[in-house]
């Protein structure tokens, strides 16, 4: 019999490495960046603080962002974090929109 959980692992790797090699380009135009940086402060805020800086949630501040790959918080945004109160947006938010999130938490939220 095949081992294909280990195959199904493998080409996860190779399907999230080929992803690092081309970055996703968030082009959002201006009324949905103003309902997306909306939703951030009220909806994320209501769980990671206002400011960002932590509460119920952790941090989204760029440092605390720093050692994680943009993949990996776009699939929170996206999936949630099972067995935790962090939803998943994938009925609201594309990709793209996710990892537009992901950038303005990477520059700071004021």
């Amino acid at each position: 019999m095949p081992d294909t959980l280990g195959k199904a692992f493998r080409l996860a790797v190779m399907f999230l490495g080929l992803a690092a090699c081309f970055p996703l380009t968030a082009e959002i135009d201006e009324e949905r960046a103003g309902e997306l940086r909306h939703l951030l402060i009220q909806e994320c805020g209501s769980c990671h603080g206002l400011t960002m800086r932590g509460g119920l949630g952790p941090a989204l501040t760029p440092e605390a962002l720093e050692d994680r790959h943009d993949i990996g918080l776009r699939a929170i945004i996206l999936h949630g974090v099972p067995g935790t109160p962090m939803p998943g947006w994938n009925w609201k938010l594309s990709e793209e929109e996710a990892q537009w999130l992901v950038d303005l938490l990477r520059e700071g939220v004021e």
